[in-house]
């Protein structure tokens, strides 16, 4: 009998870990060996594989007096999950002399019921990205994984039904071999997101609708602040039906990231994430975190929008835990067994409510803000919203008027489009694609502010007190105006108007 050598991935946020798989078989009393750093799971496979190719038609393990030991390397990195069940099960088949393959370079994937099925797992995309990566050119799959697994380009991606369905396929020595067919591409919706809340469904509010047009233009973090029933909630739905589709490549990593959490549905889209965590959500639930760490809501809502609601109830440490994923556009945890690096370039909107005993609007802004939340959130995150937005009461008189915009989303839309497109021209050499994401050096390199802008922008960082990233903050609000209006340069009225959503807190 021979060793017998098969391929299948370790998933991770950002792709996968290609893992060997070798098996051994010799004469004597019956042993069934899995090493190299098994997780439970995999341990647990024995029995399901047994099972599995015992109804298959072949030979099962227990029944033999074999001893089979079967090793995954590297053996030094860590292994979960029931995707190794087919791949054990083919190594098996293998050593046993009961099959014959090729030398395809193949990559396997699967979990085995107790009748051959193969059941979906989670983190397909990210194996076929890893076995892609690695030079791989067919990837086995359970047939429901493999819609979500052919939006990769350039490998071939075969689902299956069941073990005996793989086995004549790669089989070569098989007498009723049956080739399977390889999955065609996966197209991607490339339409933008239609909404139950649109702009022109809330009455009112035109500043605050302006100042949303401008966070979705150069994706800006936003903070709306106002009494209750005002519409921030409406605001915030409203938001997502103007944001861009996203790009194919950004797609395809939000769908890596919904993929290894365990999300199943509506993988393949281009709709941006919009997350909603509860306020009484944890620490580890919003930023992630765990014994093996595992991706957040901040990093589930990467490429789109991290709504919070009632921002200032969350727990403080929760809320200074975004700290690093608003300045860096990542995640870092660190644990005993190592660092995990989860991405998490998300669009922060928040909403809060610090009118307490005034809800009529009146109380002065910056005052209610410092005596209702100066406990509750630290100055440098305040520092890291680009735009405040007030959100006052909506007189009767607007609230009832029968005149509308119905094309106020789409003119939303125009504009956003072509100040999206302007960003991405200039900061194209830059590995950037909006404002946000622009360094300081970024700044001095491709923005040109006039004398006369200067010295007001100089004047204005002296009255406010601003800090170094507020004042470059204050600098990409006003270009992403500028992107907006059209416009080649800074203008003072851009400038001036980026200063309007800026409050002076001392917190």
């Amino acid at each position: 009998m021979s060793i017998a050598r098969l391929f299948t991935v370790q998933p991770t946020v950002t792709g996968g870990h290609v893992v060997s798989i070798e098996a051994d078989i010799s004469r004597g009393l019956h042993a069934f060996s899995i090493v190299g750093l098994a997780g439970k799971a995999i341990e647990e496979a024995k029995d399901r594989i047994s099972a599995a190719i015992k109804h298959t038609g072949f030979p099962a393990p227990k029944s033999q007096n074999h001893k089979i030991v079967i090793s995954l390397a590297p053996a030094d990195l860590k292994k979960e999950g029931p995707s190794f069940d087919l791949p054990l099960a083919l190594s098996y088949l293998i050593a046993l002399e009961e099959i014959v393959v090729d030398e395809t370079k193949r990559i396997f994937v699967g979990e085995l019921g107790l009748d051959g099925r193969l059941r979906p797992v989670r983190g397909v995309i990210n194996m076929v990205t890893a076995a892609k990566a690695a030079g791989f050119s067919e990837v086995f799959v359970p047939v429901e994984n493999a819609q979500e697994a052919a939006c990769i380009e350039g490998i071939a991606i075969f689902g299956a039904r069941d073990l005996a369905t793989v086995v004549n396929h790669i089989n070569v020595k098989s007498p009723a071999r049956h080739y399977l067919t390889a999955q065609p591409l996966s197209t991607l919706d490339e339409s933008w997101t239609d909404t139950a809340v649109k702009l022109e469904d809330i009455k009112g509010q035109e500043s605050a609708k302006r100042a949303l047009l401008i966070a979705a233009a150069g994706r800006h973090n936003v903070i709306m602040v106002g009494p209750p029933g005002t519409g921030k909630t409406m605001l915030a739905r409203a938001f997502q039906s103007i944001l861009p589709p996203l790009s194919r490549d950004e797609a395809l990593s939000v769908a890596m990231i919904r993929s290894i959490a365990g999300e199943t549905t509506d993988l393949l889209t281009t709709k941006p994430p919009f997350r909603t965590p509860h306020h009484t959500a944890s620490h580890t639930a919003l930023v992630g975190g765990g014994t093996n760490p595992r991706p957040g809501e901040v990093t589930l809502a990467h490429f789109g929008v991290l709504f919070m609601d009632e921002f200032p109830e969350f727990d403080r440490r929760s809320i200074d835990a975004l700290r690093q994923p608003l300045e860096d556009r990542v995640v870092s945890i660190s644990r005993v067994q190592g660092t995990a690096i989860f991405p998490a370039d998300v669009i922060l909107v928040a909403a809060m409510n610090p009118y307490r005993g005034s809800e009529d609007g009146t109380t002065d802004l910056a005052r209610a803000m410092q005596q209702t939340y100066k406990d509750k959130i630290s100055g440098p995150i305040l520092d890291r919203i680009d735009l405040w937005i007030e959100v006052p009461h909506v007189s009767y008189e607007t609230l009832t008027e029968k005149v509308r915009n119905n094309h106020e989303t789409k003119e939303a839309r125009t504009a956003i489009k072509a100040a999206r497109a302007r960003q991405a021209a200039r900061l194209k050499d830059r590995g950037i694609r909006t404002n946000a994401s622009m360094t300081s050096r970024d700044i001095e390199d491709t923005i040109s502010l006039s004398p006369e802008v200067e010295t007001l922008l100089k004047s204005s960082a002296a009255k406010l007190n601003l800090s170094p990233r507020s004042y470059h903050r204050l600098i990409k609000v006003a270009q992403t105006i500028a992107d907006i209006e059209g416009s080649e340069i800074i203008t003072k009225a851009h400038l001036l108007e980026a200063l309007q959503y800026r409050v002076r807190l001392s917190i």
